[in-house]
């Protein structure tokens, strides 16, 4: 299981919002390429980046800090945030992302997923955003009437490198993950599933790690900024 550094950008900052409200982020870092550099430096094989001014404004707007951060490491980034057409995903694959992540567009323009999952295969990823079990979308801003499994299973044939499932509630709030949630929806799909929201100490890895589900990956961010998570640590324990 690949534990993925997240570096959410905001105003070009490296910043963590609580259950993913823009009003209250608390910025950690303002050089998103520095705080890259360092976890690479700690041993992380992925980064998890995620344009959060882009995915309320529906196209990229943290540009800059994502080119810096992807001149600043050697290791595989994928992005998500405001990637909603073609051209947007063309544009950061050739910049050197190794995988874009698309939401809203899986539920407003499923058929687009297809097209770039069979353009570009294993470089495109869903990210599933729930609360209380039905997805949000543009931002987490707008409230859906589809369910999780539903839209997952959507994408079964498509090609897709992995589903990234965040339950919104828990992201940010260090209250752990919905480990029940994230294995129902990896036992329900054949598609890799990242979980994503809420991991706040080794013990939510190791539950994540064991919960009886093949999840391909997890994504962690406050809790490394606190320094309640050491990733190293983390990192030997999931490759143990």
């Amino acid at each position: 299981m690949i534990l993925y550094p997240a570096i959410d950008l905001k105003d070009g900052q490296c910043v963590r919002l609580y259950k993913g409200a823009m009003d209250q982020a608390t910025v950690f870092n303002d050089d998103p390429a520095a705080q890259a550099r360092a976890f690479a430096a700690q041993g992380a094989e992925w980064l998890h980046l995620v344009d959060l001014n882009g995915a309320f404004a529906g196209s990229p707007v943290n540009a800059g800090a994502v080119e810096g951060i992807l001149a600043a490491v050697d290791i595989p980034c994928q992005l998500g945030g405001g990637i909603r057409d073609m051209a947007t995903i063309e544009m950061w694959l050739g910049k050197g992302l190794r995988r874009v992540i698309l939401g809203t567009v899986a539920v407003e323009n499923p058929d687009l997923v297809r097209q770039a999952a069979a353009a570009f295969p294993d470089q495109v990823a869903v990210g599933i955003d729930a609360r209380d079990g039905r997805v949000a979308t543009k931002g987490w801003a707008t409230e859906t009437d589809v369910e999780v499994t539903d839209l997952a299973r959507r994408f079964e044939d498509a090609g897709v490198a992995a589903i990234i499932y965040t339950d919104i509630n828990r992201d940010g709030a260090m209250q752990g993950p919905n480990v029940a949630a994230t294995a129902a929806l990896a036992q329900a799909t054949r598609i890799p599933v990242i979980a994503s929201g809420g991991v706040s100490r080794l013990e939510d890895l190791v539950a994540l790690r064991d919960c009886g589900a093949a999840l391909d990956g997890a994504i962690s961010g406050r809790a490394l900024y606190d320094g309640k998570l050491d990733l190293a640590q983390a990192l030997a324990v999931l490759k143990g």
